[in-house]
């Protein structure tokens, strides 16, 4: 059994552990006591910086899903699209610590914020970035092999490209899901008005949650019942 636990990595901390996760400059990414204008400030940065780092996980994982639809590995590919959709759940679910962030304390900490938009996280804009060439990706394994995206439905789940069709409409549930979500935090700590009321910063999310990445794959469902 190994009695030495000297560190022998490089970098700063008194632990391989410290200095393989770079835990000094981890929790030194938010704001100090000294620096911060309400203790919420700390809730605040943790959800979103965690936040960012779970979108970088998912688009890296939508990233090798593409590379392995594209060589036609699609139960590979299906396993890291449900890996990033993983992700997703996550910070959907973390979203509910900001319940404990009340209306008032939102606008008490506002100016430590800047102007400062969820809407310019580079997390989201990069998991945008790969679901669309995830779509176009899949889209080229339809036309190669000849296949409409309504014949996708019902599901075959002994196909694996059937499988992965139905992965991805779990993808496209789940961003939606959190989009809600960040929708429904937004009305409760925001002080936004509800989505439709004129110049509400609300609108934009509203409109948002019923967005697409994969909408034949959506058409494919409707046709069901339209007999279209």
């Amino acid at each position: 059994m190994k009695h030495d636990h000297s560190p022998v990595l490089p970098g700063q901390g008194a632990t391989d552990y410290a200095r393989y996760m770079r835990i000094d400059a981890l929790l030194g990414l938010q704001r100090s006591p000294d620096e911060v204008i309400h203790r919420d400030e700390l809730l605040f940065q943790v959800v979103h910086q965690s936040t960012e780092l779970w979108l970088k996980l998912a688009a890296a994982e939508l990233a090798e899903a593409t590379a392995q639809v594209a060589a036609g590995r699609l139960a590979a590919a299906e396993a890291f699209l449900v890996r990033a959709t993983l992700a997703v759940r996550l910070i959907t679910d973390q979203l509910e610590m900001l319940r404990y962030l009340s209306p008032v304390d939102f606008q008490a900490m506002q100016p430590a914020l800047g102007n400062g938009s969820g809407a310019e996280s580079p997390g989201w804009r990069d998991v945008q970035g790969a679901s669309r060439k995830l779509g176009r990706a899949f889209d080229e394994q339809l036309t190669t092999r000849g296949i409409a995206a309504t014949a996708l439905c019902p599901t075959d789940l002994s196909d694996p490209l059937h499988r992965l069709a139905e992965a991805m409409v779990e993808w496209d549930e789940r961003v939606s899901v959190w989009r809600v979500r960040h929708y429904q935090v937004a009305l409760r700590i925001g002080g936004h008005r509800p989505a439709g009321s004129p110049g509400s910063a609300a609108n934009m999310l509203a409109k948002l949650a019923g967005h697409r990445f994969f909408p034949e794959l959506w058409q494919a469902r409707t046709s069901l019942t339209t007999n279209e």
